[in-house]
């Protein structure tokens, strides 16, 4: 039976909220949502959705890292954002990170996420190896 490796590449930010910024299970990785903190906690590209979506998919790609894989072994996210109306600055963001869309994907639009100053949220699954 396969056990589960906790995951947390950011420290000190890493043992702030009470859960793991990822969870390994055999060649699954499942990666907590995530929004625009660098890696003290900071907020990142306040009201800039572009910004705030580099860095959610930036320190998503850390997460994989850390368990041996990379973006191209995502195969689907969930997205949380705020305004709809940023929805396109999300997405084209989102093309740069996945060029060839080899991901299943859904989004969700949202009050407010965690803090205020969040636009974007977005959590990952991902299955190392797997990359087309």
């Amino acid at each position: 039976m396969a056990k589960k490796k906790l995951l947390d590449p950011h420290a000190p930010r890493a043992k702030l909220p009470p859960f793991s910024m990822g969870v390994q299970v055999g060649d699954t990785i499942y990666v907590s949502g995530h929004v625009a903190q660098d890696e003290n906690g900071n907020v990142v590209g306040e009201g800039d959705m572009a910004s705030q979506t580099r860095q959610v998919f930036a320190n998503i790609k850390a997460v994989l890292a850390e368990a041996g894989a990379t973006m191209e072994d995502v195969v689907k996210i969930t997205t949380y954002i705020t305004d709809m109306s940023l929805y396109a600055e999300f997405s084209a963001v989102r093309a740069e990170v996945f060029p060839n869309a080899g991901m299943a994907s859904a989004t969700v639009a949202g009050a407010q996420l965690v803090r205020s100053e969040f636009l974007v949220e977005v959590e990952t699954i991902a299955v190392k190896g797997c990359a087309v």
